[in-house]
């Protein structure tokens, strides 16, 4: 019998980083104050001394400077894990991400893969402000030559990295700020999960409920609430942002012939705008009402823990939401 081990997306990401560490010498992990410090939220505290400072790598303050080393490591057969601390200020280095990571493998006739893995923190609900709390992951899946993965759960955040690292593709790991003292049970011998596909996280007849990253635990609770309502919701993680797995999402879509999109992203030209689209596209006559999503209210992240509250997806909008699927 498998044993069961009590603990926190973060200390799971760690799993995940000092697994790759131990088994491949060309994994290394490189980022502000990844080392001595232990990480701005603490994911690679203990791995410099595990590993020493050839492995886990602090740099100067600049995203630009050290996405490009990671790139030019990748080429030259490196396995590099590079941590960008937010999501906003990954907007540095987006010369460094698309123009080359995602770019050189086709600009080069095939000739340069770029096996990168770039982690950050996305997502608001802590009170750090607008600089601080977006969730850009929707703008990265629309580049093409990337690959942007969403871990939401214990397992993900545990084996996303083994199948990350093994993408001959750049790939961005997308860590929600508000999952990292998530606590829960997950297998002792976890390790590596499938990162092509979305997964059902709960089955429902009435209503799908399409969700990521921090707003899946949101879809999750709406879900039970719908229950209480007689509404069953089933609940779809998309774990993978590009590419999107379509044919999950759409055998959800042709068994509830309702539809709810969840995304912590703005409305407009966002990925649940994407998604709605593929649906419409895919599977429009097999829909009994408009497609429905919640996203976050089209502003700068607030500070203020009331504002921020107001301006994010919440339960009850879910709920709310998924009435409005049944007329």
């Amino acid at each position: 019998m498998t044993r069961m081990v009590e603990t926190t997306y973060r200390d799971a990401l760690r799993e995940g980083l000092r697994e790759a560490l131990r088994t491949d010498e060309r994994v290394f992990l490189m980022g502000e104050d990844v080392g001595s410090y232990g990480g701005c939220f603490a994911v690679s505290l203990g791995l410099l001394e595990e590993f020493g400072p050839d492995r886990i790598r602090d740099t100067p303050l600049s995203e630009s400077a050290f996405v490009g080393a990671g790139i030019g490591a990748a080429i030259q057969g490196m396995r590099p894990i590079v941590e960008v601390m937010t999501v906003n200020f990954s907007l540095l280095a987006l010369d460094q991400i698309m123009n080359n990571a995602a770019s050189l493998l086709h600009m080069s006739g095939g000739q340069y893969a770029v096996p990168l893995v770039i982690r950050m923190t996305t997502g608001a609900g802590r009170q750090l402000a607008a600089q601080h709390s977006h969730s850009l992951e929707g703008w990265y899946a629309h580049i093409p030559g990337l690959r942007i993965v969403a871990p939401a759960t214990l397992e993900d955040a545990r084996g996303m990295l083994a199948g990350a690292l093994a993408d001959p593709d750049p790939v961005l790991l997308f860590e929600h700020g508000s999952l990292y003292t998530m606590k829960g049970q997950l297998a002792e011998d976890a390790g590596a999960v499938d990162i092509d596909h979305a997964a059902v996280r709960r089955p429902g007849t009435d209503v799908t409920l399409i969700a990521y990253g921090g707003m899946l635990g949101r879809a999750l609770d709406a879900a039970e609430a719908l229950d209480a309502d007689g509404l069953s919701a089933e609940v779809v993680d998309l774990r993978t942002l590009r590419p999107l797995d379509d044919a999950t999402v759409l055998e959800s879509v042709r068994r509830t012939h309702r539809v709810v999109v969840v995304d912590e992203g703005w409305r407009s030209g966002s990925l649940s705008a994407e998604i709605v689209a593929r649906i419409q596209e895919q599977a429009f006559y097999d829909l009994d009402a408009p497609v429905e999503r919640v996203c976050s209210a089209e502003v700068p992240m607030p500070y203020a823990r009331h504002l921020e509250q107001a301006a994010l997806p919440q339960v009850e909008d879910v709920v709310a939401a998924a009435h409005r699927t049944k007329g």
